[in-house]
Parts: C-alpha cells; sequence; structure tokens
C-alpha cells in the first residue's frame, strides 16, 4: 500500500491552516494578525489580502482542530464530485463574501475556516442529486445547521455565527447554480 495525496486543495489548506498557527506559535502571536480580518484599510494590497486569509488564522488548537475535522472529513468528498479548481473558488468565493459581509455589518474581527466548514457541510449534500432536484438531506441540513446558528447567535460569544450562516448560504448557492464535474 502507498499514500495517496487524494484532495490536493483540501489537503493543501489543511497544511498551510496547521503550519501558519505552529509558525504564529514559534514567532509569539506575530503572524497572526495577516490571517485575522481587522479593519481593512483599502490602500493596502495586505490588508485586502485579508480578506481570504482570515479563513486560514485559528485562535487556539481547539478551533483549529474543529475547523480541519470537518473539512477533512467533507472537504474530499466535495473536491472529488466538483474537482480542484471549483473546489477552491468556492472556498475563496466563501472566504470573500464572509469577509466583506462582515466588514460592512460588524465591527469585530473575524478568524477561522469556520464559514469554509459550513459550506462544506451544505454542499455535501447536493452529491448525489440530479439536475432539477432538490434533496431532502439539503432541507433537513440546512434546518438543523443554519438553525442551530441562528438561535447561537443570541449568545454572547466570540464565535461569528454569521461567518457560519454565510458560508451555509455560499454552499447552498453553489450547490444549486454549480454542476458536479471536473473543473
Amino acid at each position: 500500500m502507498k499514500l495517496k495525496f487524494n484532495s490536493p486543495v483540501i489537503l493543501g489548506f489543511s497544511l498551510i491552516c496547521v503550519a501558519v498557527f505552529v509558525l504564529d506559535k514559534v514567532m509569539v502571536g506575530t503572524l497572526m494578525p495577516y490571517f485575522t480580518l481587522g479593519n481593512v484599510n483599502t490602500s493596502s494590497a495586505l490588508s485586502l489580502l485579508t480578506l481570504f486569509t482570515h479563513v486560514i488564522g485559528h485562535a487556539s488548537i481547539e478551533h483549529l482542530m474543529g475547523n480541519l475535522t470537518f473539512i477533512l472529513l467533507l472537504g474530499p468528498i466535495v473536491e472529488e464530485k466538483y474537482g480542484d479548481s471549483r473546489t477552491l473558488f468556492m472556498m475563496l468565493i466563501t472566504a470573500l463574501v464572509t469577509g466583506i459581509l462582515n466588514l460592512l455589518f460588524f465591527h469585530t474581527g473575524l478568524m477561522g475556516a469556520s464559514g469554509i466548514v459550513f459550506m462544506l457541510i451544505l454542499l455535501v449534500s447536493f452529491t448525489n442529486t440530479k439536475s432539477g432536484e432538490i434533496p431532502v438531506t439539503f432541507i433537513l441540513v440546512a434546518l438543523l445547521f443554519i438553525g442551530k446558528e441562528v438561535i447561537e447567535s443570541l449568545n454572547t460569544d466570540q464565535i461569528s455565527q454569521f461567518a457560519h450562516i454565510i458560508g451555509g448560504v455560499c454552499g447552498s448557492v453553489f450547490g444549486f447554480v454549480t454542476r458536479p464535474g471536473k473543473g
């Protein structure tokens, strides 16, 4: 038996998240600001880049492991069904949309791949459907996961339920408009 790098986008993303987390610990927290969405200075390319890179940064080992568990479980299924480039595109769009909407509606920072996780959760429910069908699993997953986040948004905590919801909405949209295939 030999090892197979079966999901290059998902495995690459996961390895980057781990590398950034470990390097930030070695550098005593000086790296994480580049992977946290804060106040974006539109005249700074590095600042604008955090609209995408905030999904790579994680606040704690528990935060990182929680996200990577779902990403490594669901991501390869999505990547196999939709292809490497489409999976990467959907991840980038989800990061951008959650980043922009967070800037528009909140004055809080944003970090972590939770939006990507929720995009994958909703998108994976479309993996075995035909055109014109709405999977019952999608409806149930949407009600359970999005409903839970709406309820939890009433709590005061450091979790961005908004990013979770937007990630789920992105996954839903991708599920309805993107046809599976190696693209």
